[in-house]
């Protein structure tokens, strides 16, 4: 099949594309890019207005599938994704059974392959049960496709440990991203330690739980010679020690989600339990610090943490309720409205933040607009404003707190290896 995106602004500032040019698809691969391509024998849209990217990449989210199919799956997650611009998601593995070892890794990879609507890379546990005791086997869950390791949700509490996964991880070329939390200080708060619990009569998480985990894992990154990289920063201290960090030549990379660039702890106000996440939704000082962290290279890419809750998980007391919210299909919007401003991101620093930056962590061929590559392709309109609406949504869940959010810019398109898998802002498989 030839397709032919004409008339849209192509945004790719790693390969220097930066302008109004047709990008033609042949067959699964982006055969041309440049100005005038004719048109004859190709199926056309017309991205006039439009601005033309990479597939947006996701290097932090939870499909929920093995195990938890009734929050979530892949043909549901992924479709809900493919709504969002993303055309690549990596999962982590706390699932059921936990993704620590090469067999589920190959059923989320075959699964994916045969009913997913978009790339699904799988992220390997650390530790074997995600019980922070025993390695797991990185080196078998490389070998069937993991692309990192991690224990999300459950923190690596023993700093030996960390240190050894670190240098194991490194044999196999795996990134290892991390759950900075330490539950001895988090002591099953369940929103920001602050003002707003206290009025809220809520037992609170300490800023500092997250923090010295930070700290920690910048250390040991420097001490071995090993990348790290930090999970959804939300506070102004983890952003300055991971500048500190950088500035020593450490190699750590960071990611927050747009719910800690949007909302602060005001949003858990009437115990609404939309909007309780781990790490916890912060002060607007952290909000402020991490956009700062955002616009000055900081904080390297910007991830959903996509987590989907059936409403009976959410429906209940404050403590009780699961921690997380689901985010495909409102981040790339929420970014637009909170970051593409004056003295904030440009458009082409956000395509890095949401493509390109997120693939170089993850050691995966996505993220950009090149020549000969697979064709995977957002098409947005930047200018539309439109109300976010959380019946609405693909995915099996609804847990988000943004509903009848006013946001601005709309994915219109989204190209998957040349397969046209969301047309004019509708599913169309």
């Amino acid at each position: 099949m030839r397709l032919l995106i004409r008339n849209g602004h192509v945004i790719d500032i790693k390969n220097g594309l930066n302008g109004k040019l047709d990008v033609l698809i042949w067959e699964n691969r982006i055969a041309d890019i440049s100005r005038g391509i004719d048109p004859g024998g190709c199926q056309v849209i017309d991205a006039s207005g439009k601005y033309v990217l990479p597939g947006l990449v996701d290097m932090h989210c939870h499909l929920r599938d093995p195990g938890y199919e009734y929050k979530e799956d892949i043909i549901s997650g992924t479709r809900s994704a493919a709504m969002g611009g993303f055309t690549s998601v990596a999962c982590m593995p706390n699932t059921n059974p936990p993704t620590d070892n090469k067999t589920v890794v190959r059923y989320i990879l075959d699964r994916a392959k045969r009913e997913g609507a978009v790339n699904v890379y799988p992220i390997g546990a650390i530790t074997k049960g995600l019980a922070g005791l025993e390695l797991a086997e990185m080196g078998e869950m490389k070998a069937a496709g993991a692309v990192a390791v991690s224990d999300d949700g459950n923190p690596v509490k023993n700093a030996g440990l960390m240190k050894k996964a670190m240098l194991y991880a490194s044999m196999f070329g795996l990134p290892v991203i991390s759950h900075c939390e330490d539950p001895d200080l988090s002591d099953e708060g369940v929103m920001n330690e602050g003002y707003q619990s206290t009025v809220m009569g809520l037992k609170g998480t300490p800023t500092a739980a997250e923090e010295v985990v930070v700290a920690r894992e910048v250390i040991l990154s420097e001490y071995t010679g090993v990348p790290v990289h930090i999970a959804h920063v939300s506070t102004a201290l983890s952003v300055e020690i991971i500048r500190w960090a950088k500035k020593r030549g450490v190699k750590v990379t960071a990611e927050t989600c747009p719910h800690y660039f949007s909302l602060t702890e005001e949003a858990c106000r009437d115990f609404n339990t939309l909007a309780k996440v781990n790490p916890p939704l912060r002060t607007a000082r952290d909000m402020e610090a991490v956009i700062e962290g955002l616009k000055d290279g900081t904080i390297d890419v910007i991830a959903t943490d996509h987590a989907p809750h059936h409403q009976d998980e959410k429906n209940v007391e404050f403590n009780l309720a699961k921690s997380g919210m689901v985010g495909f299909e409102s981040a790339f919007s929420l970014a637009v409205t909170y970051l593409l401003k004056p003295g904030h991101l440009t458009l082409g620093e956000l395509v890095e933040k949401m493509c390109a930056n997120s693939a170089k962590i993850l050691g995966i061929d996505k993220g950009t607009l090149e020549v000969g590559k697979e064709a995977d392709i957002t098409i947005v309109d930047l200018d539309r404003e439109w109300l976010f609406k959380a019946d609405e949504l693909l995915s099996k869940s609804r847990n988000t707190p943004f509903d009848g959010f006013c946001l601005k810019g709309k994915v219109c398109w989204t190209i998957v290896g040349g397969k046209v898998v969301v047309s004019d802002g509708e599913l169309v498989l």
